[in-house]
């Protein structure tokens, strides 16, 4: 687990006390490798598993490596599917994206639109894999009777992400280079017009939101478990340059760099009446993940404009 979720899962295990935890990443496993991953998790026999690999990034990413997005997220989560199957696995908890809707859904989005449309053409890689999850989650509960849920967050920032500015979402790729670029003069470029809005949940918001899905959800339907605060990229930028101290005259846009979907606002209303759930505020959020990263900065380097 070395994405934001899975480390941020490792820093929380200390909160459920009684639970063996294995915590694998590409280096145990390369989970685009059918029989790899069979033989892994045979191996391991766990009772749960919760998957959360993925390959996933920025505006630029997705753009550039669109059937890399589209290849390697379809391998790794039927690979998983079957590897749980086959072994007996008792409980999996799939990943999936607010990413996945269509560019084109009402909103607030509810997860019965899922499939009502084309994905936004920016994102349309990952989307497509992410949405192949759904059907996948009723099928292999209906056919194999596995225990299997699918939980939608929306983008995750906090702590132990990885701040690179090449791949990654608009929170650590704006910390980095707002903290890159604080010791310097003249402006600190975002790509788009600063317009769009993104909804944001602060990782550990979501770690426990998906050992609430492991411990008390087995239904077929997906759930959306992300926050709905939504903030304009302008905002966002900004909020991260005052937590910096960086000097907001010197956030400046570029409109002409790919803006990413207008807005896209999920609905988690099934989610919050289950669990009663609470998310952390964004401006704490951000506080706390500021905090982390200049106590933690990664080596200098690194390509790319912040994407959105």
């Amino acid at each position: 687990m070395s994405g934001i979720l899975g480390a941020t899962l490792r820093h929380t295990q200390a909160e459920y006390p009684g639970v063996e935890w294995t915590f694998s990443s590409r280096a145990d496993c390369d989970l685009r490798d059918a029989g790899a991953c069979v033989a892994y998790v045979s191996r391991l026999r766990p009772d749960a598993i919760l998957q959360l690999a993925a390959v996933s990034g920025g505006i630029g990413l997705s753009m550039r490596q669109p059937a890399t997005m589209l290849r390697d997220n379809v391998l790794v989560n039927l690979n998983v599917l079957e590897a749980a199957r086959r072994v007996g696995v008792g409980k999996l908890v799939l990943a999936l994206s607010s990413g996945m809707y269509p560019a084109d859904a009402p909103q607030p989005i509810v997860e019965a639109t899922i499939h009502d449309g084309p994905a936004h053409e920016t994102n349309y890689g990952y989307a497509y894999a992410k949405r192949l999850l759904e059907p996948a989650v009723r099928a292999y509960r209906e056919e194999f009777g596995l225990s299997v849920i699918g939980l939608a967050p929306n983008a995750l920032y906090g702590p132990f992400d990885r701040f690179d500015q090449e791949s990654g979402t608009v929170v650590r790729a704006l910390i980095r280079r707002f903290h890159e670029a604080r010791p310097r003069s003249g402006p600190v470029m975002v790509w788009g017009d600063g317009t769009p809005r993104r909804e944001l949940t602060y990782a550990e918001d979501a770690a426990r939101a998906f050992m609430w899905g492991l411990d008390h959800y087995d239904g077929a339907g997906i759930l959306n478990v992300g926050s709905t605060e939504e903030h304009s990229i302008r905002d966002i930028a900004l909020a991260i340059a005052d937590e910096l101290g960086v000097d907001r005259a010197r956030v400046a846009f570029d409109p002409s760099r790919p803006r990413g979907i207008d807005r896209r606002r999920t609905d988690n209303t099934a989610f919050v009446e289950r669990s009663h759930f609470r998310y952390t505020p964004f401006r704490e959020g951000i506080r706390r993940t500021v905090a982390w990263y200049e106590s933690h900065p990664p080596p200098a380097g690194g390509a790319g404009c912040p994407s959105s």
